[in-house]
């Protein structure tokens, strides 16, 4: 197996490698030579065979998650594995992950379409109240050409654009689709 590693990743593992010069984790000092030598070619071939995914991350102890759903930790245990099995979550020592495969079975896209929406100053107030019930997955409000962004799974893109046409305030929409998760 050979690593092909571009320059920009050299230059980014050789800047990462020397700002962890001095980095403190844990109380210790992260010595430039845990990056030399075969961990630093197995890091890069990580990084360079790997792909860009979506996960949320939740660092909980099972037995306090356990006590939130008012279940034994036995139960949450049985549960996760059912969900592990079916690649929905990972799990490890403290953390949770909901994978891609889970998120798409939540109805949550990883690679989402963006709307941008213009709207009117004198409606704003209503049409924020009925967008909020839409199918998306986040709204914001921002500053500059366009008032708000939703980001809606690509699957939903058409459902929340007709809903957005029936609104009364809004002047402009543009949609993009994600095509791939870059990082």
């Amino acid at each position: 197996m050979q690593l092909k590693a571009s320059c920009e990743d050299f230059i980014f593992f050789k800047c990462l490698f020397y700002y962890c010069k001095d980095v403190k984790t844990a109380g210790d000092v992260v010595s430039r030579d845990i990056l030399s030598g075969r961990p630093l070619r197995l890091l890069r071939m990580l990084y360079a065979q790997g792909s860009p995914v979506t996960t949320y991350t939740i660092r909980v102890k099972q037995s306090d998650l356990a006590k939130q759903l008012k279940i034994s930790r036995q139960a949450l245990n049985v549960h996760l594995r059912k969900l592990r099995d079916e690649e929905y979550v990972r799990t490890g020592r403290g953390f949770i992950d909901v994978t891609e495969k889970g998120l798409g079975m939540l109805g949550i896209s990883p690679n989402p379409a963006f709307i941008f929406i213009k709207v009117s100053p004198l409606k704003r107030g209503e049409a924020y109240k009925e967008i909020v019930n839409f199918p998306v997955q986040r709204i914001f409000r921002v500053a500059g050409d366009m008032d708000a962004i939703l980001i809606v799974g690509r699957e939903r893109l058409d459902e929340a654009l007709r809903k957005l046409a029936s609104v009364e305030g809004i002047q402009d929409t543009k949609s993009y689709v994600a095509i791939q998760t870059i990082k």
